[in-house]
């Protein structure tokens, strides 16, 4: 490395955190595929090369900005004491899905599918990291038994996002903290106190009550 190398400042404390916010304003405003590092430079007033010395791609700079950004969608694992304590906890409120996350979000979309690196980088960064939580949240309530033994927490532990990701990208219904506390309840906790059909419950279930063709072909 060059002693002017050296000697340049590096990007970190307020200053990042203000190319960071700045990026994601931009994301809202523009969307992934129309961001580009001249733009964030010009509104974090910083230079390009101040970004590039900390960022090598839009991508990086991206998923971090996503990471750690203000406006950025942030969930924490609340332990309540509850399955229905925990995930209201997490998802509702100025932490979860709001109107700022979903916006965020949805600007992201279509670069997961047309840009591999950016999305490597925010499955690996952005996104397992909050699997992570929710599956805690899950692995806890299985361990106070409120959560079937045989459910699969890797199909259950999405579904709740999922839904409300479906409901704003797809159907255009706005999330709000009423939706999330009516997907739980009428969604989320009937789903992991039913047993599953592979096991053991669901084989009892299923031979007590047999497919109603099977009665009907045994009806005179």
């Amino acid at each position: 490395m060059s002693l002017r190398a050296a000697s340049r400042p590096r990007v970190e404390g307020e200053r990042e955190d203000e190319i960071l916010d700045a990026t994601v304003e931009l994301l809202i405003e523009a969307g992934y595929d129309r961001l580009t590092m001249d733009a964030v430079a010009k509104k974090a007033r910083a230079s390009k090369a101040t970004l590039y010395r900390r960022w090598e791609t839009k991508a990086s700079l991206v998923v971090e900005a996503l990471i750690r950004a203000k406006q950025s969608p942030h969930i924490g694992d609340h332990d309540t004491g509850s399955l229905r304590g925990d995930l209201l906890s997490t998802f509702c409120g100025n932490e979860g899905i709001n109107e700022s996350a979903t916006q965020v979000m949805g600007s992201v979309i279509t670069a997961l599918s047309t840009d591999p690196e950016f999305a490597e980088q925010f499955r690996e960064k952005f996104i397992a990291p909050k699997v992570a939580v929710t599956h805690a949240i899950y692995e806890r309530a299985q361990q106070r038994g409120e959560v079937a033994a045989d459910i699969d927490l890797e199909v259950i532990g999405p579904a709740l996002a999922g839904i409300l990701l479906h409901r704003t990208f797809i159907l255009g219904i706005p999330p709000d903290d009423a939706t999330i506390e009516r997907v739980v309840d009428h969604v989320i906790l009937p789903a992991v106190q039913h047993p599953s059909c592979d096991g053991p419950l669901g084989r009892t279930a299923a031979s007590t009550h047999p497919p109603a063709n099977k009665k009907a072909r045994n009806t005179p």
